[in-house]
């Protein structure tokens, strides 16, 4: 019993039967899970993409010197979302290992979409199918001047903040 060749591998049916049930609590094998157990935060459904592709369709390619075929919207649209999940800078996706255009043309993809507007009917058709699940959460947003541009020469707020109060003037 001591000794090594106790734990050689065997290829006797029986052995292979009781080390098996041996493994498992029960008997019976579990089938094996294939791939991920959760899809990619970053990935579109087909549902979603159903409703976004009448908007972010491509320009038609020329006639006459159509260039390179372009990627496609859905894997463009991936790849953006991919750099806004991971906060990963535009240079540094990994599109090999995704199987998504480099950074650098979803970035100019994203550019194209927001000077035609796409991007911003977008963002409303997810804002409506949010809306509609009662998914949106609006007591965490944040308004920063970083983020809503303060026009030059508007005229000041008469508003003052609570946080701290008006100096006495003497």
């Amino acid at each position: 019993m001591g000794t090594g060749t106790d734990l050689r591998l065997s290829r006797d049916p029986r052995l292979a039967v009781e080390a098996s049930v041996m493994k498992n609590s029960s008997a019976r094998p579990r089938p094996r899970r294939l791939g991920r157990s959760e899809p990619l935060k970053w990935r579109v459904s087909d549902p979603m993409w159903e409703r976004l592709a009448p908007i972010l369709t491509d320009p038609p390619r020329r006639f006459r010197y159509p260039g390179r075929a372009r990627y496609g919207p859905r894997q463009c649209l991936e790849g953006i979302l991919y750099v806004l999940y991971t906060d990963t800078p535009w240079l540094q996706v990994p599109y090999r290992e995704l199987g998504l255009p480099s950074g650098e043309t979803c970035r100019r993809r994203l550019e194209e979409w927001s000077r035609r507007g796409l991007f911003q009917q977008a963002i409303r058709v997810l804002h409506e199918q949010l809306a509609e699940a009662n998914r949106l959460d609006w007591s965490r947003v944040i308004v920063d001047a970083s983020l809503v541009e303060a026009k030059k020469g508007a005229r000041r707020s008469r508003a003052r903040s609570a946080a701290a109060p008006a100096a006495v003037s003497t």
